[in-house]
């Protein structure tokens, strides 16, 4: 049991003694001790105030004095205003280190079949480009808050719906037959999503150059690209899709199954997965058939135009397009079909889309149409919305080309992990393999946590140079405290120094401080469910390995003489590595034995 929990159930004891009240021990209110009082947990008394007919210091004073009598953990208090600060006694942390020590899922829910399911949609893809950065911040966050969920006691499916349709698949599918002369991704010795992605830019390049035509014979901007005769053939191309015509629906398969090989490759390198892919290819016409069932049901109404809409005034939103007029679908309408087909596989009592906040008013909609239609987790869907990343030169643009390939990143980010390393001497001696598989684990590391330690629901700049610092709030910077902490229990074992009993020793404030540190881990995971943000969990890591230096620093280890002293920090020492670990592998990341 945490030290959390043992207070809180010794205040509810107290408060029900000395003023008869049930007191729930989840209710009671306890965070760490502000650093200017002494104390190691507060308890805010206010609760009880009413009741007790007291004032808020005589309130803390009672269930302070009662502790200090009842409870062995508690060794004195001090009460500011409405603040009880207790000051828990010092071998009491040695027992929660221990526990912490022998618990290998210390902060850990454990999921059963009863657990509640919760799916999470992330990466999202357009089939026409590669993955860029936009994407990784995405996945990443996807991957990272799945990690979290299930570690909270939720069973989770992670899941991706892939827009393998659309206008935009068939500019580069049109391109492919106007200009590829047969090119494969074999051929041109490049993955087949960036081959594609090249495709898509070469539409573009053309089509810009039909508008500039078109306005220079007097056409305005928007009559020119109603009549680029490139944009009207990439249309037909479409029409044809729906209609099933064989020989675009043979170059469709051909062309995004490079791209399935292209992103595949990518997930890997990343370290991330799916436990089921949808295509909109087979949602779309699901919606199209959910919104025509609402139609007849008087939930949606059709105009004279024959499109098919949905009045959400009611709800302070406005009028949703949900069929065109030549009854082709719309993103909402594949959502819809999307969410249908999911329902159909999974019993889902919570889903979660990770998307960016530009489709805030999306989701909006989207959770209103699908309570509207029966699904019963749709009006507590969440869209986990967070922010744009941008490169310090700025916004990227797919179709002008100027986007940062996931890939390059992703090889630039370990090229530069390699060089740092060695230049600060960190991979001397390694064989050459040993020292790719660091880089590898350096380089990802740091491009991760860099994305991910910032909360999500803002915009962020990514700046490869700071990512990979080895001092300050980096991913390499926890690693390398890691790999430190692994050399020295390695040494340990090499010496021989046995475990001997603690319980006795007095901790001093700086192995108080860092056992505190470990004991919020379940709470720290606790919150970051609740709240959705990978960076909590990110920003407790860099907490940690800062508290764990600090005690390194000032605390002998291996040459500490008193046996049971030397046996306590390299258990906090243990127990650190271990809890790090499971910190960084919530957020997808690696860690070295060495450095």
């Amino acid at each position: 049991m945490s030290i959390e929990n043992i207070l809180a159930q010794g205040v509810a004891r107290a408060v029900n003694q000395l003023y008869s009240i049930e007191c729930d021990p989840a209710s009671v209110q306890l965070s760490a001790t502000k650093k200017e009082f002494e104390g190691n947990l507060t308890v805010v008394t206010f609760p009880w105030v009413k009741a007790a007919r007291k004032s808020p210091e005589a309130v803390g004073k009672e269930i302070g004095d009662w502790l200090v009598d009842n409870e062995p953990a508690v060794a004195r208090y001090n009460v500011i205003k409405g603040f009880l600060n207790i000051v828990i006694e010092p071998t009491f942390w040695n027992s929660v280190l221990n526990h912490i020590a022998h618990d290998k899922m210390w902060g850990i829910t454990a999921v059963t079949d009863q657990s509640p399911l919760v799916m999470v949609e992330y990466s999202s893809p357009n089939t026409n480009k590669p993955l860029h950065l936009g994407h990784l911040r995405n996945i990443l966050l996807g991957y990272s808050l799945s990690q979290i969920l299930e570690a909270c006691g939720n069973r989770v499916v992670k899941t991706n719906i892939v827009n393998d349709r659309g206008i935009h698949i068939c500019k580069s599918m049109l391109a492919w037959q106007k200009w590829g002369d047969g090119i494969t991704p074999e051929k041109a010795g490049k993955k087949g999503d960036h081959l594609i992605g090249d495709f898509y830019v070469l539409f573009d390049k053309h089509f810009k150059a039909e508008v500039a035509d078109l306005i220079e014979k007097g056409m305005t901007k928007e009559e020119a690209e109603a009549a680029s005769p490139l944009m009207q053939e990439a249309r037909d191309m479409l029409r044809r899709w729906e209609a099933k015509d064989p020989e675009v629906r043979s170059l469709w398969g051909m062309m995004n199954q490079w791209v399935y090989d292209g992103f595949d490759q990518t997930y890997h390198r990343m370290g991330v997965g799916f436990d089921k892919i949808y295509y909109e290819s087979d949602t779309y016409l699901e919606g199209k058939e959910k919104v025509l069932e609402g139609l007849d049901k008087g939930l949606m109404y059709r105009k004279e135009d024959g499109s098919v809409w949905a009045d959400l005034t009611a709800d302070g939103l406005d009028h949703k397009l949900l069929l065109r007029s030549d009854g082709t679908s719309v993103y909402m309408t594949q959502d819809i079909g999307t969410a249908k087909l999911r329902y159909q596989d999974y019993p889902i009592d919570k889903m979660i889309y990770v998307v960016g906040n530009e489709q805030n008013y999306h989701f909006q909609v989207l959770s209103l149409l699908l309570d509207r239609l029966g699904f019963k987790w749709g009006k507590d869907l969440v869209h986990f919305s967070y922010g744009m990343v941008e490169l310090p030169e700025g916004k990227m643009k797919s179709r002008e080309g100027t986007v940062v390939d996931a890939d390059d990143l992703m090889a630039e980010m370990v090229t530069t992990a390699r060089s740092v390393s060695e230049e600060m001497g960190k991979l001397d001696g390694c064989p050459e393999e040993e020292k790719a598989e660091i880089s590898e684990i350096v380089g990802m590391g740091a491009l991760k946590y860099f994305l991910l330690k910032v909360d999500p629901r803002k915009n962020m700049t990514f700046n490869p140079k700071e990512s990979i610092d080895f001092n300050g709030n980096t991913g390499p910077f926890i690693q390398y405290t890691y790999a430190r902490i692994r050399s020295l229990l390695r040494k340990a074992d090499e010496q021989g120094a046995a475990h001997t009993d603690f319980t006795a020793v007095v901790p001093c404030d700086r192995e108080i401080t860092l056992i505190q540190k470990l004991a919020d881990f379940p709470s720290t995971v606790s919150e970051a469910g609740r709240s959705y943000s990978p960076a909590v969990i990110a920003n407790y890591a860099y907490d940690l390995v800062k508290t764990y230096n600090q005690f390194y620093h000032d605390c002998t280890v291996l040459g500490e003489a008193d046996p049971a002293k030397r046996s306590l920090r390299l258990t906090l020492s243990q127990a650190t590595a271990d809890v790090v670990e499971r910190a960084m592998s919530l957020l997808g990341i690696r860690v070295p034995q060495r450095m």
